[in-house]
């Protein structure tokens, strides 16, 4: 299903028009995605760097990761590695409200129990 990069107007997981925004949850819950993201908007990277930030990914799902978000436009390789492009940052940017409110809701929750995680 996972069969290049979600294009907003194609078909993508849960959409069979590809609505934009349809497509983009389907490109950010792509395993590894958002880690991709988080890393590189903290600091430019090579793949290899990028690789170890990431705990060590695959090289095969870092590269297949990073063709979809080239391919999305946002990530860009220059000689400093790869970079979030203006689209790219403007997305970190938006997500940050995300971040917020999943902290307000982890401490709802309270911690999780053994139970929980099993």
């Amino acid at each position: 299903m996972e069969a290049g990069a979600p294009r907003p107007g194609q078909p993508v997981r849960g959409s069979a028009s590809g609505r934009p925004v349809m497509a983009a949850l389907d490109l950010l819950g792509r395993r590894w995605t958002m880690r991709i993201l988080w890393e590189l908007s903290q600091a430019p990277s090579g793949f290899r760097e990028l690789q170890r930030r990431c705990e060590r990914m695959s090289s095969s799902v870092l590269s297949t990761r990073i063709e979809e978000l080239s391919a999305a436009r946002l990530l860009a390789l220059d000689g400093d590695g790869y970079h979030l492009t203006r689209l790219g940052r403007d997305l970190v940017e938006v997500l940050s409200p995300l971040n917020a409110w999943s902290r307000r809701w982890a401490e709802e929750m309270g911690p999780a129990t053994t139970e929980e995680l099993e």
